[in-house]
C-alpha cells in the first residue's frame, strides 16, 4: 500500500502546527487569549503527523513529531502527556536512530520518577538496556541500566521483576570477567528463590552458576561454597548440578582433563548446556595443565 500521500499531509500539518505555536505566542494571541488552547491544537496535530509518519515508515520525522508534541505537553503542564510522548517518540526512533531513542526514553524515565511511578520507569530502563544490548552493544550501558531498573522494582516490591534484571547484570559480569559480582547475584537472587515453592526449583540453577564463577577464580573457593549451598538448600546436593561440579571438582584436583570433558558431555546428553555454561566450563578447562581447550 502506498503511504507516500500519508508523508506530505503529515508535511502539511507540521508545517500547519508550527504556525498555531509561534502564533499563540504573539502579542495578538496573547490580547485574545486562545494561546493555550492553541497549543494543544498544535499538540494534537504533532500526533496526528508523528502517526501519518508511521504509516509513511519515517521512523525519524515521525520521533521528532512526538518530541515536538512531548515538549509542548511540558509547557503545557501535562507531565502524563510528555511521558507518553517521549515513549512513543523513543519507540520510532528506535528504528532509525538507537542513541536518539535513549535520550527519548531518559527524558520519559526522569518525568516518571518525579511522579513517583517507578515501576514504569524501571520497565523503560529495561528497554534502554535492550538497545545498548542489540543496536549499540554496549553491556557496560546495558548492565548499568538493568541495576537501575532492578533497583526500582525492589523498591516497589516487585521482587520477581528486580530478580530477574539482576540474573541479566549477573550473566554479564561473568562474560566481564567480574566475577564476585556475579557470584554475589546469583547468591541473593538464590537465597531469595529457594524458599518460595513456585521458584524453589530455580534456586539450584542459580548456586550451578555462582559455583562456576567461584571455580574459575579458585578450586578451593568453589569447594567451600558447593558445601554452603548444599547446608543453604539440602535439595541442592540431589540435583544433577551439584553432582556434576563435584565431578568436575575431582577431575581438575586430579588435572585429568578427560574426565572433566567426559562429566560435561554426560550432563550435556540430557540437559544442554548454553553459551554461558559451555564458556564458563571452557574457562575452567583451560586451567587443568595440558588442556587442549575445547569440551568435546
Amino acid at each position: 500500500m502506498d503511504n507516500s500521500g500519508k508523508e506530505k499531509e503529515a508535511i502539511q500539518l507540521m508545517a500547519d502546527a508550527d504556525k498555531r505555536v509561534k502564533s499563540s505566542g504573539s502579542f495578538l494571541g496573547g490580547m485574545f487569549g486562545g494561546g493555550p488552547q492553541k497549543v494543544e491544537e498544535a499538540c494534537e496535530m504533532y500526533c496526528r503527523a508523528a502517526n501519518m509518519f508511521k504509516m509513511a515508515k519515517n521512523w525519524s520525522a515521525a520521533g521528532s513529531a512526538f518530541c515536538k508534541a512531548a515538549r509542548l505537553h511540558m509547557q503545557l503542564q501535562n507531565k502524563h502527556d510528555c511521558a507518553t510522548s517521549f515513549i512513543d517518540a523513543g519507540n520510532a526512533f528506535k528504528k532509525s536512530d538507537p542513541n536518539e531513542a535513549i535520550k527519548c526514553l531518559n527524558a520519559a524515565i526522569d518525568i516518571y520518577t518525579d511522579m513517583g511511578r517507578f515501576t514504569i520507569a524501571a520497565k523503560h530502563h529495561i528497554n534502554i538496556a535492550e538497545i545498548y544490548e542489540s543496536e549499540l552493544v554496549d553491556i557496560e550501558k546495558a548492565i548499568a541500566h538493568y541495576e537501575q531498573a532492578a533497583d526500582y522494582y525492589k523498591g516497589e516490591e516487585s521482587n520477581s521483576s528486580a530478580n530477574k534484571c539482576l540474573l541479566k547484570v549477573g550473566g554479564y559480569c561473568a562474560q566481564l570477567e567480574q566475577y564476585q559480582r556475579a557470584i554475589e547475584i546469583y547468591e541473593q537472587v538464590g537465597a531469595n528463590t529457594m524458599d518460595n515453592p513456585l521458584l524453589k526449583y530455580s534456586a539450584k540453577e542459580y548456586f550451578f552458576k555462582a559455583s562456576l564463577c567461584h571455580f574459575i577464580v579458585d578450586e578451593l573457593n568453589a569447594k567451600i561454597a558447593v558445601e554452603k549451598y548444599e547446608e543453604m538448600f539440602p535439595a541442592f546436593s540431589d540435583s544433577r548440578e551439584c553432582k556434576l561440579l563435584k565431578k568436575l571438582l575431582e577431575a581438575h584436583e586430579e588435572q585429568n582433563c578427560d574426565a572433566f570433558t567426559e562429566a560435561v558431555k554426560e550432563f550435556d546428553a540430557i540437559s544442554r548446556l548454553d553459551q554461558w555454561h559451555t564458556a564458563l566450563l571452557l574457562r575452567i578447562k583451560k586451567t587443568i595443565q595440558g588442556d587442549e581447550g575445547d569440551l568435546k
